[in-house]
């Protein structure tokens, strides 16, 4: 047996060690830990509702929106408030936004490189790369000569800038299977999934007021109030994300994934599932929202979900104690000892659902809709693994090629969904519905906020008296994902996911980068409860003029 590690890996956000061990070409037992130290729950203790969506913002520059809406969603349940129409159709286009940068930028930008070796487009033939483009029906926007001549430039100078530092020559050269004029072709959209993401801030900066922390999603709805011009505005960019999505991202998953077949044979994890939903619909239930809540077990039998089955565990993490703390209030200790993958070797928590370890991916709410019968969903991804040879097999889904793709389709579904909101926006201003904010008749009270963020299931508590919150927690959906091993003994989902994964390159064990990177890690989020050597209190600016 041998030990292979990843540390750091890249191209996430935070910072993660994956140690793995491997027999006989395959990993046989994985360790997951995450490095990252947060403090935002106790940040926010006595203060207002209205500030924790601020606040809690700052976990993470990826998924701000996914934060402030699952907090003003737990501060409205514990304010007695249901939003009006307006506030949650503008809602559900910001938080579409925010879905569709973050989907672009993981598939492209992070897993993207996984896949696609820039260095072997320097092979490539730009006519028949424009052949194969035409052929696969997808982009044909970009001058692949000129890139190509651009990449060769890079190379000569030994200087290839943003792709640099990544293992195109694993396993021998074998690991990277494209030909070079799907290389070139995939590198060309890579650059422009840039300019796309930034189509996907200018509509959050124009509802929020700001990127990556927006200023009007607050308890109550939005300060956000439509005029004509940025109603035409937000129709004009998600109609140009829905063409690029639709005529780009989709043909390329179905360009590349015949060539990493063998990646739909591992990389299932638990096979456990669940999925908060988002995007909310006029009646506000999880089971009915446009991507909606559910709960599955290992033969992918679903049901609702159970708030009183959440609980965390920190036998195995740098917190005081080995207890299970039930959801929603409670407080942990943090307490560093030693990396020792025998006891203690991360600061996640392991959360579980009915005592067990569960995964929260797209790939979650994917199954959730399939089994729901969302028509777009359930039509697309019978669609999908009929492409792939294996129709009605839902098992191919479960794996690192299909947690991978099949985002795609859910990142489709939702560029869908913004354009029927944005209609409908429209014709709730024409209509002369104005209201946009519900202020609050009591300010005591519990609540809980079961949304997603683009990686899965996030989960906001408070608990406020008089105005003031007295208790907050948080679930992010890494902190599911990146759980070390549980009471029971069972596997976290990523460790469980790179069992069996098969490692050709020790030193560059690429296989299991795209496992971990199809879970697109965000360990920022996933730590959040520190405190300070000193035993202080947080002293938070509230002012250019000092602090409280």
């Amino acid at each position: 047996m041998t030990r292979s590690v990843i540390d750091p890996v890249t191209r996430i956000e935070g910072h993660l060690r994956v140690e793995m061990e491997v027999e006989n070409g395959k990993v046989s037992d994985a360790w997951v830990s995450g490095g990252c130290f947060r403090g935002i729950e106790l940040v926010v203790e006595n203060r207002t509702p209205e500030d924790a969506a601020q606040i809690v913002q700052r976990i993470c520059g990826v998924c701000p929106v996914s934060h402030a809406h699952a907090s003003s969603i737990a501060a409205e349940k514990a304010y007695g408030i249901t939003i009006s129409n307006n506030a949650r159709i503008i809602r559900n286009i910001l938080e579409g936004a925010q879905f569709l940068h973050s989907h672009i930028l993981w598939f492209y930008n992070l897993a993207g490189l996984d896949y696609v070796n820039p260095l072997n487009a320097l092979k490539a033939n730009p006519a028949d790369a424009m052949d194969l483009a035409r052929a696969a029906g997808t982009s044909t926007n970009s001058d692949f000569t000129a890139l190509k001549e651009h990449l060769s430039q890079f190379a000569e100078n030994g200087q290839l800038s943003i792709f640099s530092g990544n293992w195109f020559d694993a396993e021998d050269g074998t690991g990277f299977k494209l030909p070079p004029e799907l290389d070139l072709i995939c590198t060309a959209h890579y650059l422009e999934a840039l300019g796309m993401q930034a189509k996907a801030s200018q509509i959050s900066a124009l509802l929020g007021g700001k990127m990556p922390h927006v200023m009007t999603l607050r308890p109550g709805g939005t300060a956000f109030v439509p005029t004509d011009q940025k109603l035409d505005d937000l129709k004009a960019l998600v109609d140009e994300l829905y063409t690029w999505i639709e005529a780009t991202m989709i043909p390329d998953v179905l360009a590349i994934a015949p060539y990493y077949t063998d990646a739909l044979q591992w990389g299932k994890g638990p096979g456990r599932y669940i999925a908060w939903g988002v995007f909310e619909r006029e009646d506000f239930k999880m089971a009915n929202r446009y991507l909606p809540s559910g709960v599955l077990d290992e033969n992918l039998n679903l049901t609702d979900p159970d708030e009183k089955a959440i609980a965390e565990w920190v036998g195995r993490s740098w917190y005081k104690g080995s207890e299970t703390y039930q959801a929603p209030n409670f407080t942990t200790e943090p307490e560093y000892t030693d990396y020792d993958v025998n006891d203690r070797y991360t600061w996640v928590k392991c959360p579980s659902y009915n005592g067990n370890s569960m995964e929260a991916t797209s790939l979650s709410r994917i199954l959730a809709a399939y089994k729901r019968n969302v028509p777009f969903v359930k039509e697309h991804v019978d669609a999908f693994l009929e492409a792939l040879g294996h129709p009605g097999d839902l098992s191919i889904a479960q794996s690192t090629l299909g947690r991978t793709a099949i985002r795609q389709i859910e990142t489709l579904y939702i560029a869908t969904c913004m354009k029927e909101w944005v209609d409908e926006l429209i014709e709730a201003v024409k209509s002369g519905d104005s209201e946009y904010f519900r202020a609050p008749s009591t300010t005591t009270g519990d609540g809980t906020g079961f949304w997603e963020a683009p990686r899965g299931a996030l989960y906001h508590s408070e608990s406020v008296k008089d105005g003031k919150i007295q208790g907050y927690q948080i679930i992010i959906p890494s902190t599911w994902n990146l759980a070390p091993k549980n009471e029971k003994g069972q596997h976290g989902p990523l460790e469980e996911a790179l069992i069996g994964v098969p490692v050709g390159d020790i030193e560059k064990p690429i296989n299991a980068l795209r496992t971990v990177h199809s879970f697109d890690p965000c360990t920022a989020c996933s730590v959040h409860i520190s405190e300070p050597a000193t035993g202080k209190r947080f002293e938070t600016v509230t002012s250019p003029w000092g602090v409280k």
